[in-house]
């Protein structure tokens, strides 16, 4: 192996290994543990959406939702079941699905609030999400 080979070779495994060691410290094991609690919940399990703690701070759980102020739950509902894309909101399914949203939200709510170390819920919208979805959310007006 000549000079730059060996050089290169080595630059590289300093960024890799400065990255790894990067990405494992500024894992927060208290937020890993809060979600692997929520994937563990049998009713959230069966709801289309992961809800996550996104950050646990003083208190304050940081978590994503599918609905806010910019983005309606019928948004989401018609991206989470496509079946209702064209149903009216006032419709029977479309009345359940809000119903199956509000009960899950509200499920992750309690056991996140149930901690000790948890005072508050602050809900941020996932962006990522939607975007894995094929929509993609103009927040910035």
């Amino acid at each position: 192996m000549d000079r730059f080979a060996r050089n290169y070779l080595i630059g590289l495994l300093t960024v890799i290994t400065l990255s790894v060691a990067w990405y494992w410290l500024s894992q927060d094991s208290r937020v890993t543990e809060v979600n692997e609690r929520l994937a563990r919940d049998s009713q959230l399990a069966e709801f289309p959406f992961p809800f996550r703690v996104i950050g646990l701070e003083n208190g304050i759980a940081t978590m994503n939702s599918p609905r806010s102020a910019q983005v309606p739950a019928m948004r989401f509902l018609r991206t989470a079941y496509p079946e209702l894309g064209a149903t009216a909101v006032d419709h029977p399914d479309m009345m359940a699905a809000q119903d199956t949203l509000a009960k899950a939200q509200s499920r992750a709510m309690e056991l996140v609030e149930g901690l000790p170390d948890v005072s508050s819920i602050r809900w941020v919208i996932d962006e990522r999400w939607f975007n894995e979805h094929g929509v993609f959310l103009n927040l910035d007006n």
